[in-house]
């Protein structure tokens, strides 16, 4: 690491919550709309990781999207799914849906799990500017094949969008510029990876457990949620962690020490738009998001054929 490169400290740090979605989906919330506009230009991630169907057979019937995208990442199990597009398949394991719902979009998200009831994966929605939220809608889809993995000093990378040691992943073209990394560093090693100065960053821990700055300083940063009679504090973060980054600085440092550590990173350029959400569409003003659902009633939603 270069001496000029800041590390980033943290800002905040909280588990993600059980919530229900969809027809009945149990899942585990990492954020939403309540904290959103802390992670401009990202709205919401979930985590549906369960070995029990019940928890995810319901699924997520016909719906519509207007002014986001969506980013479906399977590690097990399977999602079926349908859009007004024409599109149709299993998001599988390893694989990864890009979908951008621009000016409207209607679609169904199904998971199936394995033959022995695992369904493990998370979705991240990201919101998209005045500019492109009517845009034509599209689908990308990305098999395990297509997703690059760098491996380097006890560091695995899976590169869903960004680059890493001049390796890019497969999500190009997005006006964020976002950044989506699966990554694992095994015990007793050091993560460092830059992150430009002013973007949000944000890791979601999946297993295992690591220090996420160099501080290492409990009272440096904010633990929301914890038990008011919990007299322990400790730096270190492990499953189902949401990791909330200060924009200054220009990279990321994760260390670990008996334990290896699996996590999401994730990092965009923030659009800095007022935002106006309800449900699964996300506008700039209210008159928007009314016109948005006048024309649902109407059946005039759907722009793109």
């Amino acid at each position: 690491m270069q001496a000029t490169t800041r590390v980033r400290r943290i800002k905040s740090i909280w588990k993600s919550e059980p919530t229900i979605e969809g027809a009945g989906v149990h899942l585990r919330r990492a954020f939403g709309n309540r904290e959103a506009h802390q992670f401009d230009p990202f709205l919401l991630l979930d985590d549906f990781r369960s070995d029990n169907p019940q928890d995810y057979i319901r699924g997520f019937p016909w719906h519509p999207h207007r002014g986001m995208e969506t980013i479906t990442y399977v590690l097990d199990g399977g999602v079926e799914h349908q859009d007004s597009l024409g599109n149709g398949g299993v998001i599988g394991a390893g694989e990864v849906q890009w979908m951008t719902a621009g000016s409207g979009i209607l679609h169904q998200e199904m998971p199936k799990g394995t033959r022995e009831g695992r369904m493990y994966g998370f979705q991240l929605w990201a919101n998209l500017p005045a500019s492109h939220k009517m845009m034509l809608p599209r689908y990308r889809g990305f098999g395990p094949k297509e997703i690059p993995i760098v491996e380097r000093d006890g560091v695995r990378v899976r590169l869903i969008a960004g680059s890493v040691d001049g390796a890019a992943g497969p999500v190009k073209d997005v006006v964020t510029r976002p950044e989506y990394l699966d990554v694992t560093v095994r015990a007793q090693t050091r993560f460092v990876h830059p992150i430009p100065h002013g973007h949000t960053a944000i890791a979601y821990v999946i297993e295992g457990q690591g220090y996420f700055d160099p501080c290492r300083d409990p009272y440096e940063r904010d633990e929301v949620g914890a038990n008011y009679f919990d007299m322990k504090r400790d730096c270190l973060c492990d499953a189902n962690t949401l990791v909330h980054y200060e924009r200054e600085g220009d990279a990321v440092q994760v260390e670990t020490k008996a334990y290896p550590v699996r996590f999401i990173l994730m990092s965009g350029q923030p659009i800095g738009e007022p935002v106006a959400w309800w449900g699964p569409i996300v506008m700039n003003t209210r008159e928007e998001l009314r016109q948005a659902f006048e024309e649902l009633d109407a059946g005039t939603f759907i722009k793109a054929r």
